[in-house]
């Protein structure tokens, strides 16, 4: 078991899938404006960055996983102009909240959401051109199965893009994410959120999660070849790469 996956959000009695589901739905509403606040809106260059890798094989059909409240999502219908987007999430008030941006945008043609177990995807093998995933993979409750999942649904020859906060190696950054992480972004996080636990936890997922060579090592035990990584931002941001 990696160490993120004993780290749990609401001081951890319960499962953790019910627990992060829990929390995502009391978030949902200032989630959004949090997310680009907290990273001064560097994550939607990161999103950008993610799905410019896959953009040179113009997949048709997409699953993003753990699409919260669909930032990915739209930003890959509106980037590579694909048939389908399915928006795979455990939490309906993420999921609700992407609905009406959807619509909003009136990409509801092209993207629909769906309650998903991501370690148990309903979906049939060799279904997807592309899966995706942006900052959610870390609150998997089994690593190992949740990426194997995501294999399973890839056609082969299929392309696997994902982004992930991580914590930078190299001085000073490491500090000053540190100083960052454990202060600025919890005090913020609860003033707006009105939730004491959930940017803690956050926190606490991001320094137990496995990055860069550990990472790669993972996804090609799940099944991903030609699987690499490239740190942004000084390695605050992980993009990992997979073929199936």
């Amino acid at each position: 078991m990696y160490r993120q996956e004993e780290i749990k959000p609401y001081g951890g009695e319960g499962d953790k899938g019910a627990l992060v589901e829990k929390m995502f739905d009391n978030i949902a509403p200032t989630y959004d404006k949090l997310n680009h606040r907290l990273s001064f809106d560097i994550d939607k260059g990161w999103r950008r960055k993610a799905i410019r890798q896959i953009a040179q094989w113009s997949p048709e059909t997409i699953l993003d996983i753990a699409t919260g409240t669909g930032d990915f999502a739209i930003l890959a219908a509106e980037m590579l102009q694909p048939r389908a987007i399915i928006g795979a999430d455990l939490s309906e008030g993420m999921m609700d909240v992407g609905r009406k941006k959807v619509a909003e945008r009136h990409l509801d043609g092209i993207i629909s959401f769906q309650r998903e177990d991501c370690l148990a995807l309903s979906f049939d093998d060799n279904t997807f051109d592309a899966v995706t995933a942006a900052f959610g993979i870390r609150n998997f409750q089994n690593l190992d199965q949740g990426l194997a999942e995501m294999c399973r649904v890839l056609k082969p020859g299929g392309h696997l893009s994902i982004v992930e906060l991580t914590s930078p190696v190299t001085f000073p950054m490491r500090q000053l994410f540190g100083l960052y992480s454990h202060t600025f972004l919890p005090l913020y996080g609860k003033l707006i959120s009105k939730d004491d636990s959930a940017y803690k936890y956050l926190t606490a997922t991001i320094e137990a999660f496995p990055q860069g060579e550990q990472m790669v090592e993972i996804l090609r035990k799940a099944g991903f070849r030609k699987a690499l990584f490239k740190r942004l931002t000084f390695g605050i941001c992980t993009m990992y790469l997979g073929e199936k």
